[in-house]
């Protein structure tokens, strides 16, 4: 039995991977989207507030600060460090509620810049949630504008780089695990920058919400403070002006959380993309198409020393079902709250960094999945001159054209190739010798006779050079 509670060992051992094994990947994170990260919001947000009211002069006969004192109060906030932290959970510790520790808190730090005369309008007018969802929409901003879009960005140029090489290299394509009209694997990866640059145009165009109205939406504190402000405007400009952020008109208690699982679905939905990108990688690497460059020192089995497993695509494929596991709960319980307010979502926003963690650490690993790989040209071709059947769909297409326009014997096309191919092994001279008895026009003809496997691939390359070409304007814009 254990002698020694690892409870106990200081430094904190982490309870998760992500603040443990993968600290090195997600450590961005945690200065948007951490509870310091939020309180350190807390802070910015009740400060800028109190700032705005005062230089407005909102309140009849409240005086204005000095630029000493806005000063003093931006760096409090911008100075947010251990000692903060450790007087607002002294505070904490007897309210019992966090955003009055943030209260507290500014109000002894208006005490030290000689504002203390003004301390009542600390949180004026506020409810929590006032405070709370603007402080989230602020990390969340901050972990998508800052985090998650550039490693997002950084997959997506890895496979522009990837899909740019290997626009040339042609691959046996497969439908249904089947052998199937030859394409490039250039073009394969481009498919998967067009996808995801569709879900990272949205998620990089999110509107981030937020709200300042009372503790039911109705300004009524505010009106019946000062009946002559015009408070929905006073709130639009701090939310908008202030705070960067998008105004959300019309809520209850709390702001409405329907951004929030707009973006959630946006990013599961990219991550799902991802994700099959990793197993289709993966297949790849298990058919040879891909052959994985050795770390040096590195052990792919403990026991088998000739393995090299592709574990950063399947530690992305765990990752990324992690991550989009909890992204569908965030989105589905975050946009119920009972009647205008219950706390399911307080405890379930706690869980957005461990969301956006695991996908970033995903994104970290398909990247450095990527860089690993080198084409095995001799597999591909191999494989496409193995699956010379594939070509029927070729001659099939040139008979039925062939027979639309008039050319004799040109009577079901398809039909006659599925009994030449279905299910068989031919090979190039079977393929011919087949072409020379159809009657085809001659030019027709030779054109079939001179096509492989390898050389039918259409516009592929074309195509991925295209999509890559596409994404590097748009991202260099």
């Amino acid at each position: 039995m254990p002698t020694v509670s690892l409870a106990e060992i200081s430094p904190a051992i982490a309870l998760g991977p992500l603040d443990g094994r993968y600290r090195k990947d997600t450590a961005d994170l945690v200065d948007h989207l951490s509870e310091a990260a939020l309180n350190r919001n807390r802070i910015t947000v009740e400060i800028e507030w109190f700032i705005h009211l005062a230089q407005n002069s909102v309140i009849e006969g409240v005086r204005r600060l000095s630029a000493e004192e806005v000063d003093g109060l931006r760096a409090f906030a911008a100075d947010f460090d251990a000692e903060t932290i450790a007087t607002l959970a002294a505070h904490e510790a007897v309210t019992v509620h966090d955003v009055k520790a943030v209260e507290y808190t500014i109000k002894e730090a208006l005490v030290k810049i000689g504002a203390e005369d003004l301390g009542e309008l600390v949180h004026f007018c506020c409810t929590s949630e006032d405070i709370n969802n603007l402080s989230w929409a602020l990390g969340i901003k901050g972990a998508t504008e800052q985090v998650w879009l550039p490693r997002a960005k950084a997959l997506i140029d890895a496979l522009a780089d990837s899909a740019s090489a290997l626009a040339d290299s042609p691959m046996l394509a497969h439908t249904h695990g089947q052998p199937a009209t030859p394409t490039t694997m250039g073009k394969e990866l481009a498919v998967f920058i067009h996808r995801l640059r569709r879900q990272y145009e949205r998620i990089a165009g999110t509107e981030f919400l937020g709200k300042i109205n009372g503790a039911t939406g109705t300004y009524s504190a505010h009106l019946a403070a000062v009946p002559g402000a015009d408070w929905p405007q006073i709130a639009q400009t701090f939310v908008e002006d202030r705070l960067g952020l998008s105004f959300n008109a019309l809520t209850t208690q709390i702001e409405s959380h329907d951004w929030d699982a707009e973006l959630f679905a946006d990013i599961a939905r990219f991550n799902r993309i991802a994700h099959n990108l990793a197993t289709d990688m993966w297949t790849y690497i298990s058919m040879n198409y891909f052959k994985q460059i050795p770390v040096a020192g590195a052990t792919g089995s403990s026991t088998m020393p000739h393995k090299v497993n592709p574990i950063r695509f399947e530690n992305a494929e765990a990752n990324l079902e992690l991550s989009c596991a909890l992204l569908d709960s965030l989105a589905s319980t975050l946009v119920t709250s009972r009647m205008q307010r219950d706390l399911t979502d307080s405890t379930s926003q706690r869980n957005i960094g461990v969301a956006f963690g695991h996908s970033v650490l995903a994104l970290n690993n398909l990247v450095k999945g990527l860089g690993a790989l080198a084409i095995n040209e001799e597999a591909l071709a191999a494989d496409l001159d193995a699956n010379w059947e594939v070509l029927g769909e070729a001659i099939q297409s040139v008979m039925r054209a062939a027979g639309l326009q008039g050319v004799p014997g040109m009577e079901n096309p398809y039909e006659t190739l599925k009994e030449l191919t279905r299910g068989k092994r031919i090979n190039q001279a079977d393929l011919q010798e087949f072409v020379d008895g159809l009657g085809l026009p001659e030019d027709r003809a030779e054109l079939l006779k001179a096509l492989t496997p390898a050389t039918y691939i259409g516009v592929a390359a074309q195509l991925a050079e295209s999509e890559v070409s596409d994404w590097k304007a748009f991202s260099e814009a």
